[in-house]
């Protein structure tokens, strides 16, 4: 099975290209390699004779189409998108061009590759989204497949109109879609202007750790390579025009899991001196929502997937990884934006 990943370069798309490429699939990676890119993400499978690279803008309906004809894949996984909401909150026009008018051009070159093949039963678009299209909870309940779209941040409402968009193609043209929705990823390969590599490196540096408003926002947290081996479990055995919500069972308010983070520092950086003593409170992120909250029951039940990282132990791997690879994300602390407070409207 051949698969053309978009933003494989990114932190999810990266991980999704690893594990597919390990498991003996042909991997296409597209990815436009715009701030949050990095092809080092791929390195460990770059040299196999099942990957390839394009470097092209979904943006670019020429190139998708030229790219779909030449490699004719089985199936599209399409996770290229702008994704840091302080930065949507500054910039909200490259959101609406790239993940709006981005995934109107792939489902648009998609589609016509599909009718040029023959409609082939077997092909798959699988649009990879956010939790975050479905707003924020109150202190119960989660969010099922079935919650109303409430997006309340420039990033999220993007998304949130490219999952309508997927889903028109759908039930209007009969394009042959899934869709997984997932919470707040982490682990290795995350672009440090996230919270988790935020911490580490802070703590690393001996400088404040900024957390956003009381602490107490809450989120569930998938380990990045969980997530993509549920993406190419639903690939293969998801249901056409489903969507699947995939997450981490992991809940935690943010204070916490910088506490978390801070004590495994202690453990695997010691210092002399606890690394929580750095944490500082500062202003809330606007529109800043509450709590997310994943209700996994129908990827469990129906295929059978369930995380198998617990939030502590993920984090223990992915602050080993930052101490052992420097030379990874050191040269990514000077890109634009890295390392400044953003999204302060």
């Amino acid at each position: 099975m051949k698969i053309l990943v978009t933003g494989g370069a990114g932190f999810i798309g990266s991980a999704v290209v690893r594990l597919a490429v390990q498991r003996g699939f042909d991997v296409v990676n597209l990815d436009a390699l715009t701030y949050a890119a990095n092809l080092s993400n791929v390195a460990p499978v770059a040299d196999s004779p099942r990957y390839s690279f394009e470097h092209a803008d979904i943006r670019d309906r020429a190139a998708l189409d030229r790219i779909l004809a030449q490699h004719r894949p089985d199936a599209v996984m399409h996770l290229a998108a702008e994704s840091h909401v302080d930065r949507s909150i500054d910039g909200p026009g490259e959101f609406v061009e790239t993940n709006v008018i981005g995934t109107f051009n792939m489902l648009e070159a998609a589609r016509a590759y599909w009718l040029r093949e023959g409609r082939p039963q077997t092909f798959r678009f699988h649009h990879i989204s956010t939790d975050e299209v479905f707003g924020s909870l109150g202190e119960t309940g989660q969010f099922t497949e079935d919650t109303p779209y409430d997006p309340r941040s420039p990033y999220s409402a993007s998304k949130a109109g490219s999952d309508h968009l997927v889903r028109a193609w759908h039930e209007t043209y009969g394009l042959p879609v899934v869709l997984t929705n997932c919470s707040n990823n982490y682990g290795p390969y995350h672009f440090p202007e996230k919270l988790v590599p935020v911490v580490i490196l802070r703590a690393l540096a001996g400088e404040t750790i900024p957390v956003y408003g009381d602490g107490g926002n809450v989120r569930d947290w998938l380990y990045v390579e969980d997530h993509a081996d549920a993406l190419l479990l639903v690939l293969a055995k998801g249901k056409i025009g489903r969507s699947y919500n995939i997450g981490g069972e992991n809940e935690a308010t943010n204070i916490d899991l910088v506490r978390t983070i801070c004590a495994h520092m202690d453990e695997l950086h010691p210092t002399g001196a606890a690394h929580d003593r750095l944490i500082s409170f500062v202003p809330d992120r606007p529109g800043h929502d509450r709590r997310y909250a994943i209700d996994p029951t129908r990827i469990r039940d129906e295929l059978g997937w369930r995380p198998s990282v617990t939030v502590d132990e993920g984090l223990r791997r992915t602050v080993a990884w930052y101490l052992d690879n420097r030379d990874w994300w050191q040269p990514l602390l000077s890109r634009d934006g890295v390392g400044r407070r953003l999204g302060t409207a």
